[in-house]
């Protein structure tokens, strides 16, 4: 699957090591369409997600537009689950 410079930072920044605190919500919505998943609307901030047969429900982050480290963790976690690692960059 070809990704853009942009997906490939998207995706280093998740895997990052310590965790970073400000990679954009948006850029992981780019990404995960990038990838072929799909995304909905839930109720109030909820994101329902799918990618490769796995499922997961995020919040989106609000006010401030980027996603807080325990969220990014755990899309570090869904991705390993969909088969996509930091290897993908």
């Amino acid at each position: 699957m070809p990704l853009s410079r942009r997906h490939r930072g998207t995706l280093a920044a998740i895997f990052a090591t310590p965790v970073r605190s400000n990679v954009l919500w948006s850029d992981i919505e780019k990404l995960i369409l990038a990838l072929g998943g799909d995304l909905s609307e839930g109720r109030g901030s909820r994101t329902r997600i799918a990618l490769n047969g796995v499922r997961a429900v995020f919040h989106r982050p609000h006010p401030q537009k980027e996603t807080d480290k325990g969220a990014l963790m755990s899309m570090r976690r869904f991705l390993y689950e969909a088969g996509i690692g930091k290897d993908e960059v």
